[in-house]
């Protein structure tokens, strides 16, 4: 008897802490709308036109982008990783947030012109997420012959029943240990 009255006691003393400790308010859509602008209906509708936003809100000449539009299409807390090898030789990646990028990839870009445009594309998708292998080639020049980067982008996207929003993109440069395989340079899917 003793021993099912400490046991109750113990039960109701966890219920009490429990009780009194607070639990943190989910972020809702309200306040995603007041730190995410509104994006355009046709940059969000489906996954092929997120990513051409994505694409083109970054390309152009060397001047400034339209970040906000760039800022609409992600989900409040996506991340971009870049990875592969740095200027030391070690390889790595480091952890974006959108506004790093923003002020990172924005200074470069008010200096040099940067076209990047997707060249294929593997799609794989489960219901409201979607994984896109987006192999890319990136030109200073609209009309440079050549690419001076090519690479991958892997895209994580959720459609939230309303639109598509981007969640992490992670992505590598091709070098010569990683050249890119030939899988990933077939047509778009």
């Amino acid at each position: 008897m003793k021993l099912l009255l400490m046991i109750a006691a113990t039960i109701a003393l966890a219920m009490t802490v429990q009780a009194q400790t607070p639990t943190p308010t989910p972020q809702t859509s309200t306040t995603a709308a007041q730190t995410i602008p509104p994006a355009n209906p046709a940059d969000v509708a489906t996954m092929d036109s997120t990513i051409a936003a994505l694409y083109d809100v970054i390309s152009g000449p060397a001047g400034k982008r339209d970040w906000d539009r760039f800022r609409s299409l992600f989900i409040p807390g996506a991340r971009l990783i870049p990875t592969g090898p740095r200027p030391t030789g070690e390889v790595g990646s480091r952890v974006l947030t959108v506004e790093d990028y923003v002020q990172r990839a924005g200074a470069a870009f008010e200096k040099q012109g940067f076209f990047e445009r997707e060249v294929s594309r593997q799609l794989e998708r489960f219901g409201n997420i979607a994984h896109i292998f987006s192999t890319y080639e990136s030109r200073h020049a609209k009309t440079d012959a050549k690419p001076f980067q090519r690479g991958i982008n892997s895209i994580q996207l959720m459609n939230d029943g309303k639109r598509w929003w981007v969640v992490t993109i992670f992505w590598q440069g091709e070098d010569e240990k990683n050249p890119l395989p030939a899988k990933y340079l077939e047509t778009k899917n």
